[in-house]
């Protein structure tokens, strides 16, 4: 009886332990929380008015945590120094708001934080949680609604800082490069559309802001921006579309340096083909200059022979409206030697052209020493134009499909600005595909008012063909290489063949931009019709 009761026992105790380290292993399901955090309590209760206080505490009936604070956070009007908000890292019941900015009287102050609450354990946001005060006995409760559009892109860009300027005594339309608006709010990661809310009765200035750096304040050089012409009164049923742009960079030219025996860079923003570079002083005898332009960067490089005998002087760079005046000391350098290449590699597009570049500008060729054959060895006729802009010789050739085509060039054919040539012997070889390896497409345009600029581009927005439509609402795009592309069209209305931004201080709006719907995938011996109907 004992030795039964003592076995009873044991697998008593062992179900006990069996018990106990399921309970503290994981659980094994159980429904995902998917409820947002309620917030049970706040200090000083949202909307308060009369707000002397420089803390605010919000408690909520969970852990949350802060996530993305810098990019969610909108504090309007903006404050000089930025609140403390904790915790800044880890969860919490509570999240405090330290102020160490001085208030100003009579103000009405929204903290909206977007979706940066959230619970701690499946990141469920509290969403566009928006906290008020008013240091006065009134809360504001008047809003300005709208939406944003990028003027050339078919998606705007995200975090987009919509702002009102207040129309009064010291109001000067510079005070978007210099001051912080009166009103703020963000269109956030998932939203076009914008409401600035809890603002007065009043005249203001409407702006969009792609801030970059999160200054409230428009920096040309890195920033879009879009505005509403007019001024706008406040309260208005009005819905605001604002087309955000890039200006262009006003020109501005920055301290040259030397590059090499008898070269110099000259840096610069804005345009560059207005640019003149000129000495201030005595010259070299038989003095000549040439300029070439970095590809990819704002830099001007400035070639010059004979060297100067003189250890600095001075140069004159203006565009034709601003001069400046640069003192500029000379550096003995290594001087460069004749290096040419081909940026051609491969096949060769039946649009593009095979090209030679050289790193010194380039001043004669002779062609005798240039032959050009085909993959039965006969000759192939081309002309030559030269780009002084980006120091290169075309070679334009009627070509064939399916072809293979041999470049070479004897030594001494090229000669360079300082008179040297070539030394060695260049041999290339490109082809050319089928036609039937590329696609086609017509775009008829229908009701459309003339000039137009049609273009493919691609995901990024980058255009990859591009026809003008002055005459006829028909345009051909022919041998396509296969791809996914989206058809736009720029409204040329100042018939310039090109596409024209706008300017805020001067008050233009960029030229019209409009997209098709999505077209179908480019596909080798792709042949389409596209009707593009434009509203009036």
């Amino acid at each position: 009886m004992r030795g039964h009761l003592m076995r009873i026992l044991s697998l008593f105790l062992i179900a006990i332990t069996i018990a106990s380290c399921a309970n503290r292993g994981t659980p094994s399901g159980g429904e995902k929380d998917e409820e947002p955090p309620i917030i049970t309590k706040s200090q000083p209760e949202n909307y308060s008015t009369n707000f002397n206080g420089n803390e605010i505490i919000i408690n909520f009936n969970e852990y949350v945590k802060i996530k993305d604070l810098r990019k969610q956070l909108i504090i309007s009007p903006p404050m000089d120094n930025t609140p403390i908000v904790t915790p800044a890292s880890g969860a919490s019941k509570t999240i405090t708001i330290q102020i160490v900015d001085t208030l100003k009287a009579n103000t009405t102050y929204a903290f909206n934080f977007g979706e940066s609450i959230v619970d701690n354990n499946e990141s469920n946001p509290f969403p566009y949680y928006r906290y008020v005060f008013s240091t006065g006995s009134v809360i504001d409760s008047l809003s300005v609604k709208g939406y944003v559009e990028d003027a050339l892109l078919n998606e705007p860009d995200t975090f987009i800082s919509v702002m009102l300027y207040e129309k009064d005594s010291t109001y000067s339309d510079s005070i978007v490069y210099k001051e912080k608006p009166r009103y703020i709010t963000n269109t956030l990661d998932s939203l076009t559309t914008f409401s600035i809310d809890n603002i007065k009765a009043g005249t203001y200035k409407l702006i969009a802001l792609k801030d970059q750096n999160s200054n409230y304040l428009f920096n040309q050089k890195d920033e879009k921006i879009g505005f509403h012409e007019d001024f706008i009164t406040v309260p208005t049923d009005t819905t605001y579309k604002l087309k955000l742009f890039k200006e262009k960079v006003n020109f501005k030219a920055i301290k040259p340096i030397q590059d090499g025996e008898s070269r110099i860079i000259f840096p610069y923003e804005g345009n560059y083909e207005d640019i003149r570079i000129s000495v201030l002083g005595d010259k070299p005898e038989g003095y000549k200059t040439r300029k070439v332009k970095d590809e990819k960067t704002d830099t001007l490089y400035y070639w010059y022979t004979p060297k100067f005998e003189v250890d600095t002087t001075f140069f004159i760079v203006t565009n034709g409206v601003k001069i400046d005046t640069f003192k500029h000391r000379f550096r003995n350098l290594k001087q460069d030697s004749l290096k040419l290449k081909s940026s051609t590699t491969g096949t060769l597009s039946f649009q593009d052209h095979f090209t030679i570049e050289g790193n010194i500008p380039l001043s004669k060729i002779d062609t005798t020493k240039i032959t050009i054959i085909d993959k039965d060895s006969l000759a192939v006729p081309y002309t030559i134009k030269y780009d002084s802009i980006y120091n290169r010789y075309k070679f334009l050739i009627n070509k064939q499909e399916a072809q293979n085509y041999n470049f070479k060039m004897l030594p001494n054919t090229i000669t360079d600005f300082y008179g040297e040539t070539n030394k060695d012997t260049l041999n290339y070889s490109f082809k050319t595909k089928l036609k039937s390896d590329y696609g086609n497409i017509r775009v008829n345009l229908r009701n459309a008012k003339l000039p137009l600029i049609v273009q493919l581009i691609n995901s990024s927005g980058e255009v990859k063909y591009e026809e003008y439509a002055s005459d006829s609402p028909v345009v051909d795009f022919f041998n396509l290489i296969p791809s996914k592309y989206q058809l736009r069209v720029i409204f040329d209305e100042n018939h310039n063949k090109k596409y024209d931004t706008g300017n805020y201080l001067l008050g233009i709006q960029p030229e019209k931009v409009t997209y098709s719907e999505p077209i179908e995938e480019v596909r080798a011996s792709f042949d389409w019709i596209i009707d593009f109907t434009f509203s009036d």
